[in-house]
């Protein structure tokens, strides 16, 4: 059970004593059944191995960057960097081949002296340092390769409540990153939040696939099951991306009690898992499924209650929830003995900020509540403009206060000046954080209506419009700087990104429509992982803006919706674009034999079968034909815009399609692939070519083993 602590170090240290054998995180190396543990006491020892490696190199208050793949290393270098008072800062790793534009831009934001990592992310680091010289500054260090210490080797430094503890960097932004500054009081009093509002006892048990690297996965993720002294089986997000099923799986065998992600986590489920494989998953113990970091839909919640019922899931458990970077995390969260809390309102008047309740038809529009603040934590909704509080049938700005509020952002006092201390005109209240989000307080339940910045979440991640602009301005030549939109639209129940961008005068007469829309998509897919829906090129100076010469976003999207900007080229993806079924006969008895339990390397597997699948199957050709067919239905676009010696980024194809196809394609040759396929090869030829020799190697290990 928790008590009363002044820092994680405190924490974690009372663990390893009291508690020094029992495991504290398990983690899914596979996805699925290979695991390794780690108990409070050996994660005590090597955090302060870890400890003494960085306080031979550094004084307090220096960062030092994590850059590790998830696992336990990760744990481990985390808290190596509280026990030594260094500040963490942790980061995506890159991917071999990734420009390292983000990374850099913290690395120059944090002024990080050291990274901590593993010996295989060095190497990828190391290849790109010759292009970008500031990475080569930093002293990094392999923590795998550290020599374990006696324990009074460490000794404990001096750190207090108000001692900052990590800087969390927002997602999304390439060149102007903020960390935003986590202390230990912020993070212990959040995390007891989290555990009075999810209702966690000694009993619980977590099962989480968020990535360690934010606000999501490392603290509710990681910290709170070491708050609480209850286990946790962790899991790649890759594993999850690539095999939805893995999830519910995990769930299933380690009877976990609380889990969840965002909302199109839950919508991969349903889309994902087939019908047979339900028969052998038992939901039951799930008691809390969280459901943040996007908005969230209550068609959503009822096609995942309706599909998983016969598993044992409870429509009751599903737990939508608030909160952001700059509040730790945790800002708003349900009941969680009740259904969520829906409310059905006019969509017209909500787009005035009116809140009109209204049966549920087509000029509706359905909400799902957030849940009600806990222990100290303060939510008001205010008028942006006039700075004061709304009433209750009004639509305002979120704005929080209470201890789990960060003291601001990392070296950008401006920033932080007009977040963090924002005060309502009518009153000498405490100073609160503007969310820039929307939404308004009905009987103390909070509900999200849209966003006051310009804001984009795809995913769950955050995008900022500026830096999707600048990539699509330097695109091409023929689009005029400062002059584009990027912003979201709602398709099918999910935010799809759009762009709208002027044309340089001088081109609009010999304008390549095509040209300049696949030189944005490959861009935007490169630059920020994401995929475009919709692109709208715009004739010279048309584009809305205001008086003083800014672009009006919001203004853009309009136009876009009612189609009544000045178009001169456009292209949107195709959401009829059907699969080209590639059902051959060979698909057909591969298949077959997969559902009757076989595998290529089985005894009974049949020769003349392995002959034809050695010789067709897993030709490059068929191959070339499987990864054409099947990136045009996930893309949306006919498969004749899909050429096999174009890069992938070409396509737009982003990080979250790139690993969900790499499980497919798994699935389809019949054994795992590696999450990272996709940037490994530089097109589809030279990928087909790679898995045919690959494939044809397994085929004659396959034939000798029988």
């Amino acid at each position: 059970m928790h008590t009363n602590f002044t820092t994680l170090v405190d924490l974690l240290h009372y663990r390893a004593i009291h508690q020094p054998n029992q495991t504290a995180y398990t983690f899914l190396v596979d996805g699925e059944t290979e695991e390794v543990s780690i108990t409070y006491q050996e994660l005590d020892q090597k955090a302060r191995d870890i400890a003494i490696a960085l306080k031979s190199k550094q004084n307090a208050g220096e960062r030092a960057l994590l850059l590790y793949p998830p696992g336990l290393e990760f744990i481990a270098a985390f808290f190596g960097c509280l026990y030594a008072g260094v500040i963490a800062v942790p980061v995506y790793p890159p991917r071999r081949n990734q420009r390292m534009t983000r990374l850099q831009a913290i690395v120059k934001d944090a002024q990080a002296a050291f990274a901590l990592t593993t010996t295989s992310v060095l190497t990828d680091i190391e290849s790109s340092f010759k292009q970008e010289p500031e990475l080569a500054t930093v002293s990094y260090i392999a923590t795998e390769n550290l020599t374990p210490h006696i324990r009074q080797d460490w000794q404990p430094i001096e750190i207090k409540d108000d001692t900052l503890a990590f800087l969390q960097y927002t997602s999304g932004s390439t060149g102007t990153p903020k960390g935003v500054m986590i202390t230990h009081a912020n993070l212990l009093h959040n995390l007891a939040q989290i555990y009075q509002a999810f209702g966690h006892s000694l009993d619980s048990q977590g099962l989480i696939w968020l990535p360690p690297y934010h606000d999501m996965g490392l603290i509710g993720g990681v910290l709170q099951p070491l708050y609480g002294a209850f286990p946790v089986t962790l899991m790649s997000p890759f594993a999850f991306l690539q095999k939805p099923l893995r999830w519910l799986r995990a769930i299933s065998r380690y009877r976990a009690t609380t889990s969840g992600g965002p909302n199109f986590a839950y919508d991969l489920c349903v889309d994902k898992i087939n019908p047979s494989e339900l028969a052998n998953l038992d939901l039951s113990s799930w008691e809390l499924a969280f459901n943040g970091a996007e908005p969230i839909r209550a068609q959503t919640l009822e096609r995942f209650a309706t599909k998983f019922a016969s598993c044992g899931f409870q429509k009751k458990a599903f737990y939508p929830c608030y909160g952001m970077a700059e509040t730790t995390l945790l800002v708003c969260g349900g009941s969680k003995e009740k259904l969520p809390v829906l409310q059905t309102v006019n969509a017209a008047e909500l787009e005035q900020n009116q809140v009109v309740a209204e049966s549920e038809n087509q000029k509706s529009r359905t909400l799902v509540g957030c849940g009600k603040t806990w222990l100290d934590q303060k939510v008001v909704i205010v008028n942006p403009e006039t700075l004061l509080e709304c009433p209750s049938n009004k639509v305002g700005e979120i704005w929080v206060a209470g201890t789990s509020v960060a003291s601001g952002y990392w070296k950008h006092s401006l920033a932080t000046e007009q977040t963090f201390n924002a005060c309502l005109k009518s009153t000498d209240d405490v100073p609160f954080v503007r969310t820039g989000d929307l939404g308004f307080l009905a009987d103390g339940e909070l509900f999200i209506t849209g966003r006051l910045k310009d804001l984009i979440i795809i995913r769950g991640r955050n995008h900022y419009p500026h830096d999707i602009e600048l990539t699509v301005q330097q695109s091409h030549p023929a689009l005029r700087p400062f002059s584009g939109a990027a912003f979201s639209v709602e398709i099918n129940e999910q935010e799809r990104l759009v762009v709208v961008q002027e044309v340089e005068r001088s081109y609009l007469r010999r304008l390549d429509v095509d040209e300049v829309v696949k030189a944005i998509r490959q861009a935007v897919s490169f630059e920020h992982e994401l995929q475009v829906y919709a692109i709208e090129l715009l004739t010279t100076n048309s584009i809305p803006k205001t008086s003083s010469g800014k672009i009006q976003r919001h203004a853009c999207r309009n136009g876009f919706l009612s189609e009544s900007l000045n178009v001169v080229g456009s292209w949107t993806t195709d959401p009829n674009t059907e699969l080209l079924e590639i059902q051959t006969e060979i698909e057909i008895l591969f298949n077959q034999i997969q559902n009757s339990g076989h595998q290529k390397s089985s005894e009974g597997f049949d020769k003349s079968l392995e002959k034809t699948l050695q010789s067709y199957v897993f030709t490059p050709e068929t191959i070339e034909n499987w990864l054409v067919t099947h990136l045009a239905l996930y893309l949306k676009v006919p498969s004749n815009e899909i050429d096999i010696k174009e890069p992938f980024a070409t396509c737009g194809l982003d990080s979250s399609v790139a690993i969900t196809m790499t499980g497919d394609l798994g699935q389809w040759l019949g054994y795992e692939l590696e999450p990272t396929l996709f940037w490994e090869y530089p097109n589809i030829q030279a990928l087909a070519e790679h898995l045919a020799v690959e494939c044809q190697s397994l085929s004659k290990y396959s034939a000798i083993s029988v």
